[in-house]
Order: structure tokens, then sequence, then C-alpha cells
């Protein structure tokens, strides 16, 4: 997906903000199990460079008060001579690429961090429910497939579990007879089924959505270089003109692989479909899981760098050319090779088909 410049050069647009939980760059610390109480309050977050920082406070007036990893020790009084449990376990977290909730269900296994309650990686009820249009083209083919011609009224992806808990016990289970049936397993496993493929699609709603918010804050900044590119001056500093040239190449680049994910997932799920079984359910949910990590850490990289240019260029024209070609030479361009790195450590798509 090439990022496309807009028709409006004056529009304004805002950083993408979520709750904790539905937090691409956002890890709240008191989901894991950390010794020192002032440390349980605070969050790591993601900075415009891609580090990882602490963030003891975050308000509208005074801004985020962010501290080093490495600073630590001495602003918890940590013993010098040993690290601190906590350290440890706060630098693992800190190597991985974005805090989004799916990725971190796959990434704390494999560093070996724990979680007070593996019911904290979930996303917020108000995410899910922002969700619902991106879910439905999910469940319209499940319906169809149980149900057929039958007029059946769904929503949500609530509404497919609720379909299953007919006042009438006879209905209700002949049900989950028919979907036993359509996937070949036990109607005893219906239920896991149900929430294995509410999951994996939620996942798939959330990361596009995810792209979705991200485009008019990528083609706002694409724009703008457009717009400062035009001035004399800096078209005379060749190291500007090859960076943006880069810049701009590297995000048409990471978008195009994103989207073309997407619409392999859509391809292997529309064809799911059409030998369902529950077999080929799980070889599209591990494809899909396959690609979480590099998906929210391209996401992430980019909605995080894309975050701090609209906090300070709102608008294509603000700021000025001088201001916001130092910028990207100082934050931009900083650390977008790491993004890079995610999209090519990612599997073959090939070797999941």
């Amino acid at each position: 997906m090439a990022v496309s410049t807009g028709q409006d050069s004056d529009k304004t647009v805002n950083p993408i903000e979520d709750g904790d939980m539905d937090s691409l760059f956002i890890l709240p610390l008191s989901i894991i199990p950390l010794k020192t109480p002032a440390l349980r309050q605070a969050r790591l977050v993601k900075n415009a460079h891609l580090h990882s920082v602490i963030e003891l406070f975050s308000d509208v007036q005074t801004g985020s008060g962010q501290v080093a990893i490495e600073d630590l020790g001495k602003l918890m009084n940590w013993p010098p001579e040993e690290d601190h449990p906590d350290h440890l376990v706060v630098r693992k977290l800190a190597t991985l690429h974005s805090y989004d909730v799916f990725s971190l269900r796959i990434m704390l296994r494999r560093i070996g961090v724990q979680v007070n309650d593996q019911k904290a990686l979930q996303l917020s009820a108000d995410k899910n429910r922002e969700l619902t249009a991106y879910m439905t083209q999910f469940t319209r083919p499940l319906i169809a497939e149980i149900y057929g011609g039958e007029d059946v009224k769904v929503e949500r992806f609530e509404d497919v579990v609720q379909l299953f808990r007919d006042p009438d016990v006879r209905r209700a289970r002949q049900r989950l007879q028919q979907m036993a049936d359509a996937l070949g397993i036990d109607i005893l496993e219906v239920p896991q089924f149900l929430e294995n493929y509410g999951d994996i699609f939620l996942s798939l709603s959330y990361y596009k959505q995810c792209l979705d918010r991200l485009a008019p804050l990528l083609d706002n900044f694409i724009e703008s270089m457009y717009e400062f590119r035009k001035n004399y001056q800096l078209r005379q500093d060749q190291n500007l003109m090859k960076s943006c040239e880069m810049i701009e190449t590297t995000i048409n680049e990471l978008t195009a692989a994103i989207t073309g994910r997407f619409e392999n997932f859509e391809r292997s799920t529309r064809a799911m479909w059409d030998n369902i079984s529950a077999a080929r359910f799980q070889r599209v949910k591990e494809l899909i899981e396959a690609y979480h990590v590099t998906i929210g850490g391209v996401l992430c990289g980019l909605t995080v760098k894309m975050n701090a240019w609209a906090r300070l260029f709102p608008r294509p024209t603000a700021g000025g050319p001088v201001k916001r070609s130092e910028f990207i030479m100082t934050d931009i361009r900083q650390g977008l090779d790491n993004i890079t790195k995610i999209e090519d450590s990612a599997p073959m798509l090939a070797s999941l088909a």
C-alpha cells in the first residue's frame, strides 16, 4: 500500500491515543509481578527513537516523566553491586518490539517473563466494541456455513456465542451439533473452537484498525516532506534529500508488506470456508499467529514515529521547513532501520501455507 498524499494541505492530524492494554507502545508494569512498588505504578513506553523507557508520570500540563532503564538503579536505590531482579525483568521487556496484547502473549513466554494474571492480556471492552465492524467480515461466513439461509441477526462476535445459549435447550444443542458436524469435531469441542476463532480474528481486526488509523498520519508526514523539499535552501542539503527519499521508500515498503499480509490472511480465511474443518482452521490460526510479532512490531514502530511527528507538526505547514527537517534527521530517521529489520525477520509465507 503506497502512501498517497492528501488534497487538504492544512488538514490537522492528531496522534493515536489508546488505553494502556489497547496500545501498541505502552506496557503498564502493574501486570508484571515486580517487587518494587514505585515501579509497579509506572509504564514502559516507546520513545521517538523506539527505545523503551520507564514513564513515571504523564500529564497534559507537565508532560511525560521518563527515565532510561539503565538509570533505574539510582532512582530506585537498588544496591549498585548486584543486579536487582526487577531490573533484569525490565531489561527483558525493553527488548520487545511491540506491547500489544497479541504480541505480548507470545513474547512474554519466549523471554520467560510472567504476568500477574493471564486475563490482563486482553483488549478492553471499549476496544472490543470499536472493532465490531472489523469483526463482521469474519462472523458472516461462520453464520452462513452453519445456518445457511436462516435469518440470524449477528452484529458482534459475542452474538455468535449467544446463538448457542438459546433458552430452548434442544435448539441450542441442534446448533452446536450442526457446527460440530461441519467442523468434524466433537460437540464438546465447539466452545473452545469459538473462543479460538473469535480471538484470532479479533487480533486481525485489531491490527487492521491500527493500520487504518495510521494511514492519515503517514499521509500527513509524506505530504509535509513534499512541501519542504520545495524549499530552495533545504534542497541543497543532499544528506537531507537522501534521507527523505530513504524514509519515504521505507514507509511505503513497510506499509505495502503489512497490507500484503492482510490480503494473504483474507485469502486464507476465504479458502478455509471452502471446505471447513477444525484442522483447516488450525492452519489458518497458526499462519496468522506466526505474524503477530512482526505486524505488531512494524505497526508499533511506525505509529510511535508518526505520533511524535503529529504532536509537533499537526499540519503539513506547521513548524516551518527547517524545524521539520531537523526533526526528520534527529528523530524520524533514528531507529527506522530497526523497523525494517523486524519486517525482514518475518517467516516466509510459503512455509506456512
